[in-house]
């Protein structure tokens, strides 16, 4: 059996060498940043002056170019305000609908198209469904969940999870989530756009090479009923009759 190594004494006569200075221990480094969201902007959660939503409701008739030709089913936006509330104000928002064709569909609310998304929730439906059911002329979205007692208050929009009917049929349920890395890139690649549909180049490891994701994207009028209840309306830009489509946010 090996014994323990013992050291050898040094002997008076010879110097001994100073000691060692003791090396003070490496701060530990600083925690990363987050990644930073691209360009797009903190909504501003203000209200605006009328005379600049009048300039915006005309500017934004003259961005109408989609950054990717149109190639989806999705319908042209020409839907017009419904008439039982055209005298209703409201607040104008931007509206996405996107998904991979046999993938879900989402919805992503922004107060301007620079914005970071305000809501984003992951529907209940695939997007070829959706697509189908828009060729129809009329779709009404309805997003229901129970009301909760007065100490467990909270706001319609922060509601985690609703039960979702598309033309009065059950469909399952939708969940509202955090904005993805991915929402976050197809938000920022539709910048440019205030309104139109068409298809971006979707994620090939989960897709495949050839999936591509569908986007719709249009104004809503944002209409506040109660604390309760909350409608989006999509806006068509020239008042011309066509699909329309609602999303009714309410709490029973």
């Amino acid at each position: 059996m090996w014994g323990p190594i013992m050291a050898e004494p040094m002997p008076e006569s010879e110097e001994r060498d100073p000691p060692a200075k003791s090396i003070p221990p490496t701060p530990p480094s600083p925690p990363s940043l987050p990644r930073p969201m691209g360009s797009l902007l903190q909504p501003t959660h203000k209200k605006r002056p009328k005379s600049v939503k009048v300039f915006r409701l005309f500017r934004s008739v003259f961005r109408t170019f989609p950054i990717f030709t149109p190639a989806c089913k999705l319908p042209t936006i020409t839907g017009s305000v419904p008439e039982n509330r055209r005298n209703m104000s409201g607040t104008r928002v931007t509206g996405t609908l996107f998904g991979y064709r046999k993938g879900r569909v989402s919805l992503s609310m922004q107060e301007a198209p620079k914005c970071l998304p305000t809501l984003v929730v992951e529907l209940a439906m695939q997007t070829n469904v959706l697509q189908k059911e828009m060729s129809s002329g009329m779709v009404r979205i309805a997003l229901e969940c129970e009301k909760r007692s007065e100490k467990d208050k909270m706001k319609l929009l922060d509601e985690p999870m609703w039960t979702m009917y598309c033309n009065g049929k059950k469909s399952g349920y939708g969940v509202k989530r955090e904005a993805t890395e991915e929402d976050l890139s197809v938000m920022e690649l539709l910048k440019p756009v205030s309104m139109g549909a068409g298809v971006l180049p979707g994620n090939s490891e989960s897709e495949g090479p050839e999936g591509e994701l569908a986007y719709m994207r249009a104004h809503f009028e944002r209409v506040v009923g109660s604390k309760d209840s909350e409608t989006l309306y999509m806006l068509s830009p020239d008042g011309s009759n066509g699909p329309e489509l609602s999303i009714f946010f309410v709490r029973l």
